[in-house]
């Protein structure tokens, strides 16, 4: 028996997006929009000087998968550097498709169990780490 794909566990991580807000100056920022439903998410990250995530906020329009993985995302990116959102998203990316059977490391992703069948949900998925992974090229550097 296959779990829904719209659960009690997704829907409660959805609507903790509400309490997500964006950066004022932040040091980069980005928005990446999903071509297959139109979901949308800015993020804004500040980096400190060892090039960590010191501060992330973002504003997020999307369906409940993508709210669901935002508010993860905003719960595990404090002190990451980019290397470690690269590969969080190639883990998830991958396990979504079956690529692997091993759940993503990244905290509470594998709540989207259900959804590894149904390849149109995948971006909104995904654009959450894209949009923090935009964001943080963007900033560069952290400043001295």
């Amino acid at each position: 028996m296959s779990e829904t794909l719209y659960n009690t566990r997704i829907l409660r991580l959805a609507a903790e997006t509400s309490a997500a807000a964006r950066l004022s100056d932040p040091q980069g920022s980005a928005t990446k929009v999903s071509p297959v439903c139109g979901s949308k998410v800015t993020a804004d990250i500040d980096l400190d000087a060892a090039g960590r995530v010191a501060r992330h906020g973002q504003e997020v329009r999307a369906c409940a998968l993508g709210q669901a993985a935002a508010t993860l995302v905003g719960a595990g990116i404090i002190g990451k550097e980019a290397a470690e959102l690269d590969r969080a998203r190639a883990e998830l990316a991958d396990w979504l498709a079956g690529r692997s059977e091993t759940p993503p490391a990244w905290p509470g992703m594998d709540v989207f169990a259900p959804a590894r069948p149904h390849r149109a949900r995948h971006p909104s998925i995904l654009l959450a780490l894209d949009a923090a992974i935009a964001a943080t090229r963007l900033a560069g550097p952290a400043a001295a």
